[in-house]
């Protein structure tokens, strides 16, 4: 039941994100792109990952927080006036996770640690506060993330998919419009496990999901 309720909460996100999308194109072309400010720029930083076992399996195993990092490259497009934009980003992605047997034992030699290129793309609102937008100015962001997997698994038995998905929620700041800090974190979407755990029953029964945090600095031009 309780991960009937949560497929159910992600599902309505994705829903209300749809909707968001549709009314922020809307207004961005009825502002007029001669009003809009596109720009790009580097971003880097770390993130805090962890497995997520469906509760059947947390009994026998768990999955340890490690931390990894992140770093590429950024596009914003952002109407000035009403502070709505989207941006999306090409990022080189380490994560590493530890899956281990409640008795201490890790499950298999290695790590489930991987090598990605991540593809954020993000419904952005950047808050108005006329006093100091000029040195800080917060923002919001929700949006989905395609991670593809660059390298093969290092496990025998544990397979994971080479695309995995995720919804990002974040809040952040912007100094001086160029520099943006931002902290957020990636739901995961989709069941990552490729093939069955062997003494776990089927794939089907077994549902495996990397949720992390996320902390990046962006320079934009």
């Amino acid at each position: 039941m309780l991960n009937l309720h949560i497929d159910n909460i992600r599902f309505h996100v994705m829903k209300k994100f749809k909707h968001l999308l549709v009314v922020a194109l809307v207004a961005l072309f009825a502002v007029g792109q001669a009003n809009a400010e596109f720009r790009f720029g580097v971003k880097a930083g770390a993130n805090f990952s962890s497995l997520h076992l469906n509760s059947n399996w947390t009994d026998t195993f768990k999955a340890d927080n490690t931390a990894g990092f992140t770093g590429g490259v950024m596009t914003e497009f952002t109407v000035p006036i009403i502070g709505i934009g989207m941006d999306l980003s090409l990022m080189y992605t380490h994560v590493k996770n530890e899956l281990t047997s409640k008795d201490g034992q890790k499950f298999e030699e290695g790590t489930i640690g991987k090598n990605f290129l991540e593809i954020p793309l993000n419904l952005k609102y950047k808050i108005n506060i006329p006093v100091v937008n000029n040195i800080a100015r917060p923002m919001i962001f929700t949006g989905p993330t395609f991670a593809f997997k660059l390298d093969k698994s290092i496990f025998k038995d544990v397979k994971t998919k080479t695309c995995q998905i995720g919804w990002n929620l974040g809040l952040g700041v912007e100094f001086f419009k160029h520099l943006q800090v931002a902290g957020g974190y990636t739901f995961g979407m989709n069941n990552i496990l490729k093939n069955t755990i062997p003494g776990l029953g089927s794939v089907n029964d077994v549902k495996l999901k990397n949720n992390y945090w996320t902390v990046t600095a962006a320079y934009l031009f």
